[in-house]
């Protein structure tokens, strides 16, 4: 049925459905109608589709993007082999894993210094920001990729040549996706390549704030199990795991953040940003600045989880070294008993009584004087608790 449909009816049955049965439909529809449907949709559904999806497989000749300016808004040039490279005047190069040949064609076309995308991890600053001689500005940032089975950071270059923008990275990023669909379905969206760089941090920003919104919903979660029953040691461990997970991806938001700040910082000092991109700077640094607390919350909050876990598995070890505890004094008067059973003493005292009936009795007693001990126990372990509730309520 959605076959049938134009791209503006299907967009608006899927702003209609719930995110779960979007998502299942989202599926169906063929990758070749997603990115016209997408175009069309209300941003806040394309930006949750674009970032829910996995990374779509990459074909030899997706691995450069080639984008223009047309008519205000951006538009994709096919490019399939080095000719259409060389007709093409873009103000944005995207290249996901490119291979030796494709960097070769673009530096030959274009006259630009290509880093390697396989090794854009240098931590020293002047190695990731730096302007060279002939006025190329260099940037290597980290970008968030959050999925369900795991997150990490995907190291970008940046390189900026003659009005133009060159991307690479090894491998795709919904925040490039989403940037991408923006920039071709809204007019003037963009009108220079330096709005494409700072609408991709401006947007990557976004990406881990949504980021932040999945770790303060999970925590939630978390600490409903935490603090609203008693857990047993294995729902802690799993309690734990989960914690852990959500650690390290408010630790790997927060190391993204501050590289993006890090890199802004370098593109003011640079002196080359309008004064209305300036201001654009200066408000993805006021969200930064408020993730920085949310981040710094949520810290306190997963200590605070896990020390509250832990405290739960110390009750329950307590809890078994109480049971072990009462057991060996339930059996400690047994013990002797039954050692003076087993001297030839009692038999001497019982030498008149069949031994059936003397040791039938010698195991009454026994159990007797264990439920005697066991219920004088269970007695001033109710007696304390008593006293213990009405303190609490006097205070």
């Amino acid at each position: 049925r959605l076959a049938g449909l134009n791209h503006q009816a299907v967009a608006d049955i899927m702003e209609a459905l719930p995110p779960d049965d979007r998502e299942a439909v989202w599926r169906l529809i063929p990758e070749e109608r997603q990115e016209e449907i997408l175009l069309v949709m209300k941003d806040d559904i394309r930006a949750e589709l674009v970032t829910d999806a996995e990374t779509e497989p990459m074909s030899h000749n997706m691995a450069i993007r080639v984008f223009d300016l047309h008519e205000g808004r951006l538009r994709q040039i096919p490019i399939t082999n080095r000719k259409d490279l060389a007709r093409a005047t873009p103000i944005w190069i995207d290249m996901v894993a490119p291979d030796d040949a494709q960097i070769a064609w673009v530096k030959q076309q274009y006259g630009v210094e290509l880093p390697n995308p396989k090794a854009l991890t240098d931590l020293e600053t002047s190695a990731r920001f730096y302007m060279e001689d002939n006025g190329e500005v260099h940037l290597h940032s980290d970008f968030l990729l959050d999925r369900v089975d795991e997150s990490r950071n995907v190291a970008v270059a940046f390189v900026l040549h003659n009005g133009t923008l060159f991307t690479i990275r090894e491998e795709e990023l919904p925040v490039f996706r989403l940037q991408r669909l923006r920039a071709r379905a809204q007019t003037n969206y963009v009108s220079e390549a330096k709005d494409v760089l700072l609408d991709l941090y401006a947007a990557d920003v976004e990406y881990s704030a949504n980021a932040l919104e999945d770790i303060y919903s999970e925590l939630g979660v978390v600490g409903r199990q935490v603090l609203g029953s008693h857990i047993t040691d294995e729902e802690a461990a799993m309690i734990l795991a989960s914690i852990a997970e959500e650690e390290d991806l408010n630790g790997r938001i927060r190391r993204n953040v501050m590289d993006t700040r890090r890199a802004l910082s370098f593109l003011m000092r640079a002196k080359f940003l309008s004064e209305s991109q300036h201001e654009d700077v200066r408000e993805i640094l006021r969200d930064i600045e408020s993730l920085d607390g949310h981040t710094a919350f949520l810290f306190n909050k997963i200590n605070f989880l896990m020390d509250a876990t832990d405290s739960s598995i110390n009750i329950n070890q307590n809890k078994d070294i109480k049971r072990l505890t009462v057991i060996s004094v339930v059996f400690m008067p047994l013990n002797v008993l039954a050692g003076i059973g087993g001297m030839s003493e009692y038999s001497m005292m019982t030498s008149g009584i069949p031994w059936p009936v003397s040791y039938g009795i010698f195991t009454l007693c026994l159990i007797l004087v264990g439920w005697l001990t066991f219920a004088g126990l269970h007695h001033l372990e109710r007696r304390k608790n008593k006293n213990r509730i009405a303190a609490i309520k006097t205070n």
